[in-house]
């Protein structure tokens, strides 16, 4: 059933194996484009979950979160929340391409600005046959460097260098963890365990926000999806292991 909650990562996340199919106004044939920019509706993206789930039949676990939204910034908002705590390429993508959308109808309304004659600004130069020779004189040097050897001392100095490098590194992966656990978005989300085509019928009853206009989903199926139904923080409901 569709519900309201706070999606956030739980303590004891684990590995998971799933197939995913994300629905969004750039999808092909599935949104729809007009001066003012992309647009889909929840009735419309759900249709398209709901045409998979019963083209793949069989049994297992679905669940689906989606943002859909009145206005472009509401929109906007909530897709930077959710890539924030789930940065999934369907997320992430269309935030980028929802706000180059945004940046284009803005530069169309301004007047073309006059050809420079100057030269463009520096940049790294990367070609792959660029990159191999580089690779390589690193190596060599590396090599050289290791056939020098090397004092007591330096060795010593070495090692304190690389468990002070290992300590940093450990602190900054645990502080980024508890800042990544630390972040809330609020999504509706679907649920439903057993018969994929029962659950096609379940994902378009009360279809929620069904009169907004921007509306990206992105839908979970596996045989077994509790530890990403952990995500979902709702006060009071017991999730499965």
């Amino acid at each position: 059933m569709w519900r309201k909650a706070t999606l956030r990562i739980a303590d004891d996340m684990a590995a998971v194996s799933c197939a995913i199919v994300p629905a969004h106004p750039w999808v092909y044939g599935l949104g729809q484009a007009a001066e003012s920019g992309n647009y889909l509706s929840p009735t419309n993206t759900l249709g398209y979950l709901a045409k998979k789930l019963v083209g793949s039949g069989g049994q297992g676990d679905v669940i689906v979160f989606m943002i859909a939204e009145n206005t472009h910034d509401a929109f906007m908002a909530g897709l930077r929340s959710l890539a924030a705590v789930f940065p999934a390429p369907a997320f992430t993508q269309v935030s980028r391409m929802a706000q180059a959308a945004v940046e284009l109808s803005t530069v169309k309304m301004q007047l073309p600005a006059k050809v420079s004659n100057a030269l463009p600004a520096a940049m790294p130069l990367s070609v792959p046959t660029n990159r191999a020779a580089l690779n390589a004189q690193r190596v060599a040097k590396a090599q050289i460097a290791a056939a020098a050897g090397s004092s007591i001392a330096g060795m010593q100095a070495q090692i304190a260098d690389f468990v002070q490098a290992r300590s940093s590194m450990l602190t900054a992966i645990s502080d980024a963890l508890e800042t990544l656990k630390g972040a809330r978005a609020e999504a509706w989300v679907f649920t439903h365990s057993g018969d994929r085509t029962t659950a096609a019928v379940e994902l378009l009853k009360n279809i929620p926000q069904a009169t907004a206009v921007h509306t990206a989903a992105m839908m979970f199926t596996g045989d077994s999806l509790g530890v990403l139904e952990k995500m979902i923080d709702e006060s009071g409901r017991i999730t499965r292991p």
